[in-house]
């Protein structure tokens, strides 16, 4: 059998696993081999953007369905155009969202107030006093911070609430009927116990005695939704859910899923490190590294995020809320000028053009300082964001330094928080890159390692990042769910030996000059903090 018709017969026969990712701009589709997770037999995406409506980072729900709906339809289409089979069933399907935020419903299930994303940082006040009860980092951007500031401004809706979750959690419901989140996603929502794998019980009876008074009733564990781990039945498509998902009616109902998980989970999944000393950056519209840990922390850090793997295993997190729109706005501003002169460049040439000339730009960007910060930032100390471009007088303005200034300026923030773990003692064998910032090969990915003073992999995959990512926990949960005897129950050994053994990874060891390079450029960007901040008090 050919590999054509090969990808037909698993498609018509539903051997293969969905994924689906809601990305901060992009909804992702991603349909894989369930047996070969690493042959991607069709991809469609949507994409879409935030609003700022009344001082509040929003998508509305009438936008997550229409892109998912989208999303799924080109999926459909590409699948129908390359093997010449549209999918009416999957062996499993997974969603998987941006972690965190709030989405607070009602007893009918209607939503309370517009989505709060995990782009909003106006719960300082929640944030601030949850950590020091709970004795962990709650940042400003998880569900509880969300939750609590609501109950401390006195919100209308609160005694409303019936249920909060994250996006992830709430498109799965919708598919499935069933209230279920992924350990991983649960993590961004409130602490997990290590060792039961479940919302820490101690710190739950903390929160329900301090909002006693404020919030009479309220009992945090009946609003949490249930927590389960890689490889658990997580429920199965509905007749409602197929019609929502596939309003053709041509998608068949009763189709496994795997629990549903955040963005930061399907990252470490796509990257295939889900094992202690093994880390992952996912870059996109925000930007994050997740080490799995050996052993706990010695301390509490507002740097550091304490969250799991989809297994259970704990995390720390080093999250930033501005990843690379900022530099997608310059190749836009760059891509329009190459149109207004004539010439015919897609988007894609655009970016490789602009980031191989990154690479013959000076180690240390010679003088330029470039800030990506639409958003604020918690770990530079910003609560509003002013993108920038700084330089000194005697700085060298150059299109390979000015863009060299923009790359390093996506791990400037981020390089802060991992100056954090380093000083934990916290060991890292490798660390592994996903994201479309790295479809460029050789740039992106070069200066990461020279950020961290690390080896950085990246994986053919990179670019379809989590949306592959939940997929491949999709046909871990079809394996897992049929009791196949080659299958282990454990995941990094089923994503060792079943998905990534003989896939190939560029691994970009750091280049001395890069790692003093940034190092220079780095303490620059600390002390020119201060512009940013003057910038937010001023404009």
């Amino acid at each position: 059998m050919s590999q054509t018709d090969a990808a037909a017969s698993a498609i018509r026969e539903g051997r293969t696993a969905l994924g689906i990712e809601l990305g901060s701009t992009r909804i992702k589709a991603c349909l894989v081999d369930r047996d070969d997770p690493q042959t991607v037999l069709a991809v469609g995406s949507h994409e879409w953007e935030n609003e700022f409506a009344d001082r509040t980072w929003t998508y509305s729900l009438e936008a997550v369905w229409s892109g998912v709906q989208a999303a799924y339809a080109a999926l459909v289409a590409d699948a129908r155009d390359r093997h010449g089979e549209a999918p009416t069933t999957f062996g499993a399907i997974g969603v998987s969202a941006m972690m965190h935020g709030y989405l607070a419903f009602d007893e009918a299930g209607e939503l309370l107030v517009p989505f709060r994303t995990w782009r909003n940082t106006s719960t300082g006040a929640a944030s601030a006093e949850l950590s020091e009860l709970f004795g962990v980092n709650i940042p400003l951007r998880w569900s509880i911070a969300h939750l609590y500031q609501a109950i401390l401004d006195g919100e209308a809706h609160v005694p409303a609430i019936r249920h909060f979750t994250t996006l992830a959690g709430h498109v799965h419901e919708r598919l499935t009927g069933r209230r279920v989140l992924g350990v991983g996603d649960a993590s961004g929502m409130f602490p997990i116990d290590a060792a039961t794998r479940g919302y820490d019980a101690r710190l739950v009876a903390r929160f329900d005695e301090l909002v006693a008074e404020r919030a009479p009733g309220l009992s945090l564990e009946a609003l949490l939704p249930e927590i389960l781990v890689a490889g658990d039945d997580a429920g199965v498509l509905t007749t409602a859910g197929a019609a929502l998902l596939d309003p053709t009616g041509a998608l068949r109902p009763g189709i496994r899923f795997c629990p549903p998980e955040g963005d930061a989970g399907t990252g470490m999944v796509a990257t295939c490190s889900v094992a202690p000393r093994t880390g992952n950056v996912s870059a996109g519209t925000s930007i994050f590294a997740m080490v799995v840990l050996e052993g706990a922390l010695t301390a509490t850090h507002a740097e550091l995020d304490l969250v799991t793997t989809p297994a259970g295993d704990p995390v720390a997190m080093v999250h930033c809320n501005n990843g690379a729109s900022e530099l997608a706005a310059w190749a836009g501003l760059f891509g329009r000028f190459v149109a207004v002169a004539g010439a015919d460049l897609d988007s894609d040439a655009v970016y490789g053009a602009l980031f191989r000339e990154a690479l013959e730009g000076e180690p240390d960007a010679a003088g330029l300082l470039a800030y990506n910060h639409l958003a604020g930032e918690p770990i530079a100390g910003l609560a509003e964001g002013r993108p920038l471009v700084v330089r000194t007088p005697d700085s060298r303005l150059t299109l390979a330094n000015f863009m060299r200034a923009q790359l390093y300026g996506v791990f400037g923030t981020l390089a802060l928080g991992m100056d954090v773990l380093g000083a934990e003692g916290v060991a890292l064998d490798r660390m592994f890159a996903h994201g479309g910032i790295f479809r460029t090969a050789g740039v992106a990915q070069r200066f990461l390692a020279g950020a961290l003073g690390a080896p950085v992999a990246v994986a053919a995959t990179a670019s379809e990042g989590g949306a592959w990512g939940i997929a491949v926990l999709a046909a871990f949960t079809a394996e897992a769910s049929a009791g196949a005897a080659s299958v282990t129950p454990d995941l990094d050994t089923y994503l060792r030996e079943r998905v990534f053994d003989g896939a190939g990874f560029d691994v970009q060891d750091p280049d001395p000059a890069d790692v003093a390079g940034f190092a220079a450029y780095l303490d620059r960007y600390r002390a020119g903090l201060a512009v940013e901040s003057a910038a937010v008090a001023a404009l």
